[in-house]
């Protein structure tokens, strides 16, 4: 059974939902009978989501609204609360979920950098921070839910500012979580999303065919879903690839590079690929 917060007439507010994980967690809200609003960047994309969701939602259009929002823009994301409680009186649900991941280097024009920190950090904080106090203040149970990385929490090379963007995100909903256990009431929890690789516009890189490893967008929502259930703030999750035991083992052994004096990243590091190996395999 779905968390108690998924009934039906409660509201769900989900960003980044013109496509992908958004827009399925959308459509399972949808399904379950729940008051939706979708926000994204693309206003043409947001039209044909919104039309998916009228014909999905038992009650139709009065029970679905889209709205163009920059969640990196406090404002925009305050217009987006505002509107949402005119129209449906409140969020039972946050799904802070707009990501971006154009590629990044560390000593390359920081364009790249500013806008993804600015996407996936600050459109986490902004959506926490402005929804949070009158979610709590209703003194109805609800969710906040960010989307994170497991790029954030072992942080391969290659992409700097996406890891970075995604341990803030970490780091942030962490803390958010500790306010609001601790807040008067304790009724609203959050919780950190981690998918593993899923088939969506963010990583299809050209391909027009989900490959073998990964999962689909419905896949990760179900789990998470799932996972919301049973009470986990980790929401890590497998794909086809991977399975929970690796994942730990690879956060174990990052974590390790602290506690042990490791060189930085020393999971890539040729000195240290035999000993990583066997980590892995002793697990």
């Amino acid at each position: 059974m779905p968390h108690l917060v998924m009934s039906p007439d409660n509201v769900a507010v989900i960003t980044g939902a013109a496509g992908g994980i958004g827009l399925a967690a959308a459509k399972r809200f949808a399904r379950l009978g729940m008051k939706v609003c979708v926000a994204d960047m693309s206003k043409e994309r947001m039209a044909t989501a919104e039309a998916e969701l009228v014909s999905l939602s038992p009650g139709g259009a009065a029970n679905v609204m889209a709205m163009a929002v920059d969640v990196s823009r406090a404002d925009d994301v305050a217009k987006l609360e505002a509107a949402v409680h005119d129209r449906f009186g409140g969020t039972d649900l946050l799904m802070n979920n707009a990501g971006i991941q154009p590629g990044s280097s560390l000593f390359r024009k920081p364009d790249n950098w500013e806008r993804i920190l600015a996407v996936n950090l600050w459109g986490v904080i902004n959506g926490s921070r402005v929804f949070a106090p009158r979610m709590m203040a209703r003194g109805r149970p609800g969710l906040i839910i960010n989307t994170g990385s497991k790029q954030g929490i072992t942080t391969p090379p290659g992409d700097p500012a996406y890891n970075v963007s995604k341990a803030g995100v970490k780091a942030f909903t962490e803390a958010l979580q500790y306010e609001l256990r601790n807040a008067a009431g304790g009724r609203i929890s959050a919780h950190l999303f981690i998918p593993g690789f899923v088939f969506t516009g963010l990583t299809a890189k050209g391909r027009t065919e989900k490959p073998a490893a990964a999962w689909t967008p419905e896949q990760t929502v179900e789990f998470l879903i799932e996972r919301l259930e049973t009470g986990d703030f980790y929401v890590l999750c497998p794909d086809n690839d991977v399975p929970r035991r690796l994942d730990e083992r690879r956060i174990l052994w990052a974590a390790g590079d602290i506690v042990e004096n490791r060189p930085a990243l020393s999971r890539w590091h040729p000195d240290y690929a035999e000993a990583f190996a066997k980590f892995v395999k002793e697990g």
